[in-house]
């Protein structure tokens, strides 16, 4: 009996020890793990469990790939107004040289240029009409009264000559009007006052820029010089048709950006 005694009196004491021990490293400080990367939980900087951060790639991972900027870049088209590049240039180096040119460079470069072939092919649908050459050269047209105020009997005192028109042109830019309706050209009441009429004002999605580029360029003063009409009413064209490319305008264009329409 007394030596059973002993026994549990020492087995408290070592029990009371080793509380006292536990309570004395304690101190009422928590315990901190540090995260790593085979702890079997998402911490750290991880973003998956035990992967992500500084671990290794989560499998589902989409590592983001930064830009490249090394090498040398080219300019290869401007399209501010499409089309004029390519009907103006008289061959591919002159129109490859146009759009890898930056706006305040393009009028010195090019305006001469556009100008001959402008004339150059008034001078070969002429031939093809059996005229004189020098007898048939562009016409003044509508964007005089546009860029010079309106005139009482239309164009015909504010002429754009080819020199003025291509000088225009031959800058790919689009200007900004903002006290105008935005719009590559409204020819408004028509010939021959075209009373509110505006052009180069910018562009809008429904413009066709093609066909009223080439109204500038060979309608003439009504803009309809070289519609394929049949002059001597036999039922054929008697002269070239360059005021269309007889392209309409076809898909749906939405009125407010980015102007896309419903898929046709």
């Amino acid at each position: 009996m007394k030596f059973k005694n002993i026994k549990y009196t020492f087995l408290s004491l070592c029990a009371v020890a080793a509380l006292a021990s536990c309570n004395n490293d304690d101190n009422d400080t928590p315990v901190v793990m540090t995260p790593t990367c085979n702890d079997g939980i998402m911490n750290g900087d991880e973003t998956g469990v035990d992967c992500g951060g500084t671990c290794t790639l989560c499998d589902d991972a989409i590592q983001p790939t930064m830009p490249d900027f090394t090498g040398t870049y080219t300019q290869v088209d401007f399209m501010g107004r499409p089309g004029i590049n390519t009907v103006l240039s008289a061959d591919g180096d002159i129109k490859n040289s146009h759009n890898m040119s930056i706006p305040s460079e393009m009028q010195a470069t090019f305006q001469a240029a556009f100008e001959a072939r402008l004339e150059a092919y008034h001078d070969v649908y002429a031939t093809i009409l059996g005229a004189d050459p020098a007898a048939v050269n562009f016409e003044p047209n509508i964007l005089g009264d546009i860029l010079n105020g309106p005139a009482d009997d239309g164009y015909t005192n504010n002429p754009v000559t080819a020199t003025v028109l291509t000088t225009v042109l031959s800058n790919d830019v689009l200007e900004v009007a903002p006290n105008l309706p935005t719009t590559y050209f409204n020819g408004g009441s028509g010939a021959p006052n075209y009373e509110g009429a505006v052009g180069l004002t910018g562009r809008a999605p429904q413009d066709d820029v093609i066909d009223v580029s080439l109204i500038l360029l060979f309608g003439g003063g009504d803009g309809a010089r070289f519609s394929g009409q049949d002059t001597d009413n036999d039922g054929m064209a008697d002269l070239p048709r360059l005021t269309s490319d007889g392209v309409g305008l076809t898909a749906t264009v939405g009125t407010t950006f980015p102007y896309l329409g419903s898929p046709e």
